[in-house]
């Protein structure tokens, strides 16, 4: 997906504060996952035409730490749907405040099922 980010629009932009941070001013792993984990779920939604939730995450590599002030970008892209599920292929880059230059921070795949009212899983393009 790398190739693509430059032409494409984030599913989410943020900038990391000081309350998303550990001591040493780097930003919590966990932080960055919910963001991927939205990410993914407004591109999972979209496809779905309805709920879909997270059932695995495979592939998470942290490549870069996020810092304070950086602008977190994170792009999601639908890789595969089966009947019932889907799996998005996310990427997180970020951007220090004061350049134009991005670096890949890290990446993982998000699978999710689209279900309906009662909760159960249902055919994603029902």
């Amino acid at each position: 997906m790398t190739e693509a980010i430059a032409t494409r629009d984030p599913a989410l932009r943020v900038t990391a504060m000081p309350a998303d941070a550990n001591a040493y001013g780097d930003i919590f792993g966990g932080w960055l996952m919910s963001l991927m984990d939205s990410a993914a779920g407004l591109v999972a939604a979209r496809r779905a035409k309805g709920r879909a939730v997270t059932i695995a995450m495979d592939g998470m590599k942290f490549l870069s730490p996020v810092h304070v002030g950086d602008e977190v970008s994170v792009y999601a892209e639908v890789v595969k749907v089966g009947r019932t599920s889907l799996t998005i292929a996310v990427e997180a880059h970020a951007r220090d405040r004061h350049r134009e230059t991005t670096r890949k921070v890290t990446e993982a795949d998000f699978t999710f099922v689209a279900i309906d009212r009662d909760r159960r899983p249902r055919p994603v393009d029902a």
